[in-house]
């Protein structure tokens, strides 16, 4: 990771918009990148005011918890994050959960992704987990980023199916 890159944690004060840019980047190229045009279509249109509002005001109360629930990673402007759920959420999986991890094209392979998961690792540790795991979910798919969490020791555990509502 650069020198000139530093990780920090969000503050609600002065980041959102910041924030919010990584999110839709990370919704648009997560839809756009699996799943074909079915799928960018559906995440592309769910980023309305309305979700940026609930979402953000989701990270406000995640971040209330432990202000590393969403740490940045910053050169002039942010320009990656990861998100973990906060301790009081670990039952949801038994475990701790990477909600969300971003880094902006430019960073990816310069080390920002792994300084962001050994934050989210560093939190996670320091939970009181019913299962002494983090984990995340990544599409198969996604090729460069599941051999990232490869390379970072994620292995599978289990698989998450869906089904439309």
């Amino acid at each position: 990771m650069s020198d000139d890159v530093r990780l920090r944690p969000y503050d609600p004060s002065t980041d959102r918009n910041a924030l919010w840019g990584l999110k839709h980047a990370f919704e648009t190229t997560l839809g756009a990148g699996t799943g074909g045009e079915l799928k960018a279509d559906l995440y592309e249109g769910k980023l309305t005011e309305e979700y940026r509002s609930r979402w953000l005001e989701w990270v406000d109360r995640c971040v209330a918890d432990d202000e590393r629930c969403v740490t940045l990673a910053v050169e002039d402007e942010p320009i990656g994050y990861v998100f973990v759920l906060p301790e009081r959420l670990s039952f949801i999986w038994d475990a701790a959960v990477i909600n969300e991890l971003y880094v902006a094209p430019d960073y990816r392979g310069t080390g920002v992704a792994d300084e962001l998961v050994d934050a989210a690792v560093d939190l996670a540790r320091e939970q009181a987990l019913p299962l002494d795991r983090l984990l995340l979910d990544v599409d198969p798919d996604n090729g460069r980023a599941y051999r990232f969490y490869e390379r970072c020791g994620f292995e599978p555990w289990g698989e998450i199916v869906a089904v439309e509502l």
